[in-house]
Parts: C-alpha cells; sequence; structure tokens
C-alpha cells in the first residue's frame, strides 16, 4: 500500500474537476487492487445481446457491482444464475461515467454449495439422458415382503426409526442390516460394497437410508458410482436418503423414493390391521364364492337327476330306433333294386335298337331306294340343262357379229386386224379386208371421205 498516494497522484491544493477526481480515483483503485479474489451470491444478473455480463455480487451486509466482458465470459463454462455462490477474480476500478466503483473480472468460479449444485445438476442430465430415470424400468415392491435389507449406518435414529415402524405394523418381517458409513470420503466405495451384498442376500426389499444433513453431507449420495450400482441391483430398492426437502441423484435412480426413512419403512411394512381387513374381506367373498357355487351345484345335480333315465328303457328306445332303421334299410334297398331293373330294360330297349343287323338292313333299303332315284334325277338334270344352254345360244346367236354379217353388212379390218369405224382411220391406197357373212375380200381404199355419207336400210 502506497505511504503517500495523494503525492503520487499530485494533489496538493489544485482544484480539480469531477472528471478529474474520478480518473484520479480509477487509477489509484487499478493501481492498489491490481487482482483480487471475491467471495459472494450473484444477484441482478443482466447478459445484453453485447455479450457483456453485469451482475451485483453480494453477502449478508455489502454488494458491490460486477462486469464481466464477452472476451472472458466465453471462457465461463458454468451457467450463471441469481443466487449462485461464486468465487470471482478481477481488478478494482471505478466507472467514471456514474462514478460507480465495481470490479472488472476476468475469472468466475463456483464456491461452496454452489459448485456441488452445478456438478449435482450435470450428473443428473447425463444420467437421465442415458435413460437410469425412465419410470418404465422402476420395478415395483412387492406386497407382502418377508426380508428386507437396510443399507445404513448402525448407529444414529434412522435404524431405529426403521425397526420401529416394522414392529408396529409388521413385526412378522425380517429385517436384516448392512451396515455402511453414509457420510466422509470413504463412504463412497463401502455403500457400493454394501449395496452389492445386500443385492446378493436374497431380500425381498432393500432400503437405503440416511438421515438428513447438507449438500456435502449427502454428497456421497450424489457420486456417480453409488447411482450406477443402485440402478444394477437387481432387487427392489427404496431410495430414503435425508428429509423430505432433501433430494439426491440416488432418489432418482431407486426404484421407489421415500421422503424419509420411516416413510420408507411403511411403504414396505403392511399394516397387521389393514391385512387383518382385507383377509376378513377375502374371507366374506370367499363364503359368498362358495355359497353360490354349491347353489347353481344343487340345481344342476337336480336338473341332471330329472334328466336321468333307467338304462333298461335306454335299451329299449335303441332296440326301436335300429328296427325302424332296418325297415327303412329294408325299402331303400328296394326302392334301389326296382330302379335298377327299369333302367335295365330301358337299356336294353336301346341296345336292340342299336343293332348292327338291323342299322345294315336300313343302310342297303336306302342305299336301294336311292339308286332308283339317281338316274332319274341325272336325266332331269341333263334336260334342265340342254333347254338352258339351248336358250343361252339363242341368246348370244342375237348379238353376234355373225348374224349381222350374214343380213350384208361386212367388216372392214387393216393390216393388224382391227377393226376400221371411222373414214379417217384410212388413207388413200391403203390395203383393207372386208369380211362378210360368207367369205372375205381384199380391198383397196381410193378415197376416204371426210363428209357423211347416208346409207339407206332399204337397200
Amino acid at each position: 500500500m502506497l505511504k503517500d498516494p495523494f503525492q503520487r497522484l499530485n494533489l496538493d491544493r489544485e482544484v480539480l474537476t469531477v472528471s478529474q477526481l474520478n480518473g484520479r480515483a480509477r487509477l489509484l483503485l487499478e493501481d492498489v487492487f491490481a487482482q483480487v479474489w471475491v467471495e459472494g451470491e450473484i444477484s441482478n444478473l443482466a447478459k445484453p445481446a453485447s455479450g457483456h455480463i453485469y451482475f451485483t455480487l453480494k453477502d449478508k451486509n455489502a454488494q458491490v457491482r460486477c462486469a464481466l466482458f464477452r472476451q472472458n465470459a466465453l471462457r465461463v463454462r458454468q451457467a450463471l444464475r441469481d443466487g449462485l455462490a461464486v468465487k470471482v477474480r478481477g481488478r478494482v476500478s471505478l466507472f467514471e461515467g456514474r462514478g460507480d466503483y465495481q470490479l472488472i473480472l476476468d475469472n468466475v468460479e463456483p464456491a461452496g454449495d454452489g459448485s456441488l449444485r452445478l456438478a449435482f445438476e450435470a450428473l443428473k442430465e447425463k444420467l437421465d439422458a442415458e435413460g437410469l430415470f425412465d419410470a418404465a424400468d422402476k420395478r415395483a415392491l412387492p406386497a407382502h415382503p418377508r426380508r428386507i435389507g437396510i443399507v445404513s449406518s448402525p448407529t444414529g435414529a434412522v435404524i431405529r426409526d426403521i425397526i420401529s415402524v416394522f414392529r408396529r405394523r409388521a413385526p412378522h418381517v425380517a429385517l436384516t442390516l448392512v451396515p455402511t458409513p453414509v457420510q466422509g470420503r470413504e463412504a463412497t466405495a463401502q455403500i457400493i460394497r454394501a449395496l452389492e451384498l445386500a443385492d446378493r442376500g436374497g431380500f425381498d426389499a432393500l432400503i437405503l437410508a440416511r438421515g438428513g444433513g447438507s449438500l456435502e453431507d449427502l454428497w456421497c449420495f450424489n457420486e456417480e458410482v453409488v447411482a450406477r450400482a443402485v440402478a444394477a441391483c437387481e432387487t427392489p430398492i427404496v431410495s430414503a436418503v435425508g428429509h423430505e426437502t432433501d433430494v439426491s441423484i440416488a432418489d432418482f435412480v431407486a426404484d421407489v423414493r421415500a421422503p424419509t426413512p420411516s416413510a420408507a419403512a411403511e411403504l414396505l411394512a403392511p399394516s397387521s390391521a389393514d391385512v387383518r381387513q382385507r383377509l376378513e374381506g377375502l374371507r366374506q367373498r370367499l363364503l359368498l364364492r362358495m355359497r353360490d357355487r354349491l347353489h347353481r351345484d344343487a340345481t344342476r345335480l337336480e336338473g341332471l337327476t330329472r334328466r336321468l333315465r333307467h338304462p333298461g328303457e335306454r335299451l329299449q328306445q335303441q332296440a326301436q330306433r335300429i328296427d325302424d332303421l332296418e325297415q327303412r334299410l329294408l325299402r331303400g334297398i328296394d326302392r334301389r333294386l326296382c330302379a335298377g331293373q327299369e333302367r335295365l330294360a330301358r337299356l336294353e330297349t336301346r341296345l336292340a335298337g342299336q343293332h348292327p343287323g338291323r342299322n345294315l338292313t336300313l343302310l342297303r333299303q336306302r342305299l336301294d331306294h336311292l339308286s332308283s332315284r339317281l338316274p332319274r334325277a341325272m336325266q332331269d338334270t341333263f334336260k334342265g340343262h340342254r333347254q338352258q344352254l339351248q336358250g343361252l345360244a339363242q341368246t348370244l346367236n342375237v348379238v353376234s357379229p355373225l348374224a349381222t354379217l350374214s343380213r350384208g353388212y361386212s367388216i372392214l379390218l387393216d393390216e393388224r386386224g382391227q377393226a376400221i369405224r371411222r373414214a379417217d382411220q384410212t388413207q388413200p391406197g391403203q390395203r383393207l379386208k372386208a369380211r362378210l357373212g360368207e367369205g372375205e375380200l381384199d380391198v383397196r381404199v381410193e378415197d376416204n371421205h371426210q363428209t357423211p355419207v347416208t346409207l339407206s336400210l332399204l337397200d
């Protein structure tokens, strides 16, 4: 500490402005408190968009403003919140604009219970993500246990409270204490060994119990290895660690959580009065069921008795039924024989009608008839064809060119044998052939008159 800080700041009788005073005060504070560690509780936490963090660090009697700028805030791993106990490192400074004294921080760490609470929350999230808290995997407690294992300290009020509850509610249940320390550094490993030993003991259920205390006192039940040991047990476990307001990781992993060790005992110790009342209810239900069953059986027996007949009567009925069936069988055989005989007669008649000799006689008669009809049919067919041919010859002779030639006409043919139809198809001096009704003439064209020539049909 400077013996004369005012001399260092050149303060004598100089009159300073407010800005000068705050500036020199800031230099003095930063020089004297260049780096300090301060422990307190966070309040009035603010996180603006700039990324800086501002809060007030307080204890029971005082408070101080703190500023954690963005580049240092990125290095803080735990989530800051109001009420969190922390240890901070930084330099003391002064905000000249308002004259407020503050801490400029470069590191924030959890302090005391705050660090344990952060570790508790981190382990809780981890085990929950792995499925160790799933309700579907929880085992149901036995309704009427006979042997209970208690994993707890052999001293203290916890074991006495549990024994008192069982002695009052279920004195028939056998209790076995598996002793283990429940606080301190060595307690974690011994609790794990006690759980493994109790799980192999063949108990119907286990009680993991401890009295109340601070978070540090109960911390062995928040260790990950203890939680996994509880989850690995095959025997159903009731966790009763601390008072009703205390919560441990073992509570979440166990099959059932009890608020207190006495409550855990009550869960596994059915009340004798309740058991007697339930047994009485079951006895009444059994009596009613037996009476109903006897009444139904008696009614059924009476009905069967009325339906019961003498064996001789049943034999007579069977003999009568056999006689009736015999008569029905004989009648059926007779009907089948008659039907068979009728069918046989029909088949014989059909067979006689299909005899080869008869068929041959009929075919021969038909052949003779057809043979006699064939000459007449041929003559009639030839006569019809002859008459048709004569008619066609007469029709053809009418339109034949030869008939035209026989009436005095002729046909002129050129050297290629083509008929001459017009005068302009010939040339003077051209030789033609004239076909007459009888014979042919060779002619020569003297002149091919192009003018029309009138022919007389009377010549």
